[in-house]
């Protein structure tokens, strides 16, 4: 199989063409750092077989960062038959470093220069076939996210790996790059007459539009307003999807499950049922929110606020400590924290790398929001349930923005922030529900073996011994529950939220499926109605807020120590933030119950 790596710097479209290559859905976005990790897909290209590795981007394969050394480190122990070279056309003066690199150390390479229509709108005029000659290697205009070029640079390739060169390895990498000075030397003499950039690149939608976004006054809270409207509409929007999709699960449990499963005894039956179904059902019937959430994020992401939107935070984070790639990441982690830490590797200051790790996971990932989506229909009006959850996001940065004034002085930052600022960028409906239905489909891929062997594991503590009532204190989950309720009580956490956050601790996933199982089938499978007959909204906020801010799950924990190399720093995170919810709701709820609600 012939061996292909896809290279270029950050925010180049390397994965956009990557996804077009090989149809696969690697995340991509308006913003540098996207790809953190090796993306590897199959692909046949004319009667050749390749592998194609997307790696993360780099400004230099001389760099520091932790991305640039997994570059070098893939390059040196990877023959390989072909490496494609992503340029931004519009940068490309200062990205063309990349192909002389690549030719010092000998490896056969093709450049495409992707996105050939914002160039021509920025007035910079590239002579490929003059540029093809003094690099030695083929050179292709294309625009990867309309499909510009993309058959003349497929012909290109297939027609490279038809002529079966023997496949290159690289040996003493570092030794064999130019010097600063050979290079500019040759990057001269390389663009003169080939490339013509105007002395200014200017987009007048782009101005105009940062002139209001990126206001000194006003950016920030029109930033705020943004995300608050997100969650009105994801409110207004996911509620009755959501219903419609549980009401199908319930008629497909009345009219088809419950009929087959008759014949069963009745503990499997149970278990069929008010374990696995209705704890899996429960959690599935909330995709469609997380569809919608990912869906307003492609827009932010796409578009080019989300880079504003650390541009605009940048100030206040720098005091504490971060910067603004801090605060991206942060909102990243909204997805799934495991990306987001493992996006802090474009950042080389080893302090604010640790710093930023210590803050992520207080971001609200997608399974605690659908848990808050739950908790917050249960027990609030309407109008009130997205201004409860909004509330829990701006909670999520707080606590964050605490971590990081608290912790800065242990975790030192010297690593001043050059943030590049892209054009705004109309994303495509075709990329926009792509990342929001590759969001869910990781959701429930990533989640579902938590989901169901938590349901699983709380159902049977929930019927055993089977001597006894089903959810009461004599089960092993009151057990539990009434053991660790001492430690709840005071926030008013009833034994059955505790159950489920016991759970929780090995994924959030776990917690709304556990709350079906523990309440699904002693309440007569009405789990909204039963936990609302049970708590008032005091508790429900007090449980929602130790769910927001105490330890996501052991997939972020472990990725915490393997990227920190400390078990120190990953124990430090488990504490703190474990310390910070119990102290978080206790004062709510304390204070709550004193001012008379």
């Amino acid at each position: 199989m012939k061996q292909i790596a896809v290279l270029g710097m950050p925010n180049t479209g390397k994965s956009t063409f990557f996804n077009r290559l090989t149809g696969s859905h690697a995340h991509i976005g308006n913003w540098p750092g996207i790809t953190v990790d090796l993306m590897m897909a199959e692909v046949k290209l004319g009667d050749e077989l390749a592998e194609v590795v997307d790696l993360p981007g780099i400004y230099d394969l001389r760099g520091f960062s932790a991305d640039e050394a997994v570059v070098r480190c893939f390059l040196e122990k990877t023959p390989l038959d072909l490496v494609l070279i992503i340029l931004n056309t519009t940068q490309i003066d200062r990205q063309i470093i990349l192909p002389l690199q690549v030719r010092q150390l000998g490896l056969p390479a093709v450049v495409l220069l992707n996105m050939t229509d914002e160039a021509k709108r920025f007035g910079v005029k590239v002579q490929s076939d003059l540029l093809a000659q003094r690099l030695g290697m083929p050179v292709l205009p294309i625009s990867a996210k309309y499909g510009v070029g993309y058959q003349a640079a497929i012909a290109t390739l297939t027609e490279l790996l038809q002529q079966h060169h023997p496949m290159v390895q690289v040996e003493g990498l570092e030794e064999r790059l130019l010097n600063d000075q050979q290079l500019a030397v040759d990057l001269g003499a390389i663009l003169e007459g080939a490339v013509q950039m105007p002395l200014r690149l200017s987009d007048q939608w782009t101005t105009r539009l940062d002139r209001f976004l990126l206001h000194p006054v006003l950016g920030l809270p029109i930033f705020f307003g943004a995300m608050y409207l997100i969650f009105q509409v994801i409110y207004a929007l996911g509620s009755p999807m959501q219903a419609v999709l549980g009401d199908g699960l319930d008629w497909f449990k009345g009219n088809a499950l419950e009929p087959l499963l008759s014949p069963f005894p009745s503990f499997l039956k149970g278990f069929l049922i008010d374990g696995l179904y209705e704890g899996i059902g429960t959690v599935a019937a909330f995709l469609p929110v997380i569809f919608l959430f990912f869906l307003c994020m492609a827009i932010i992401e796409d578009s080019g606020y989300l880079a504003r939107s650390a541009f605009l935070m940048d100030a206040l984070m720098e005091r504490l400590g971060l910067d603004g790639r801090s605060f991206v990441m942060a909102l990243m982690g909204f997805g799934c924290n495991v990306p987001a830490i493992l996006g802090t590797r474009v950042m080389r200051s080893p302090g604010l790398r640790m710093l930023s790790m210590l803050v992520i996971p207080f971001s609200l990932c997608s399974a605690r929001l659908n848990v808050f989506m739950f908790m917050t229909t249960a027990m609030f009006a309407a109008n009130i349930a997205p201004r409860v959850i909004f509330s829990l996001y701006l909670l999520s940065f707080a606590a964050a923005l605490l971590t990081a004034a608290l912790f800065k002085g242990k975790f030192p930052n010297q690593e001043p922030l050059a943030l590049e600022l892209p054009p705004y960028r109309f994303p495509t409906i075709k990329q926009m529900l792509v990342r929001a239905w590759c969001e869910v489909k990781h959701f429930w891929i990533w989640s579902r073996r938590f989901i169901i062997v938590g349901v699983v594991a709380i159902w049977l503590l929930n019927n055993l011994p089977t001597n006894v009532p089903t959810a009461s204190a004599q089960t092993l989950s009151g057990m539990i529950g009434e053991t660790i309720q001492p430690l709840f009580a005071p926030l008013g956490i009833n034994p059955q939220l505790t159950v489920a956050l016991f759970f929780g601790f090995i994924a959030k996933e776990i917690v709304l499926g556990g709350l079906a199982v523990i309440y699904g089938k002693s309440e007569g499978g009405d789990l909204a109605g039963a936990i609302a007959q049970q708590i008032d909204w005091v508790q429900a906020y007090s449980f929602m807020l130790f769910t927001l801010l105490y330890v996501p799950c052991l997939s972020t924990i472990a990725v915490l120590k393997s990227e920190s190399k400390s078990l120190k720093f990953a124990l430090l995170s488990v504490g703190w933030s474990l310390g910070l919810a119990w102290f978080a709701s206790f004062v709510f709820y304390q204070s709550a119950r004193v001012l008379g609600f």
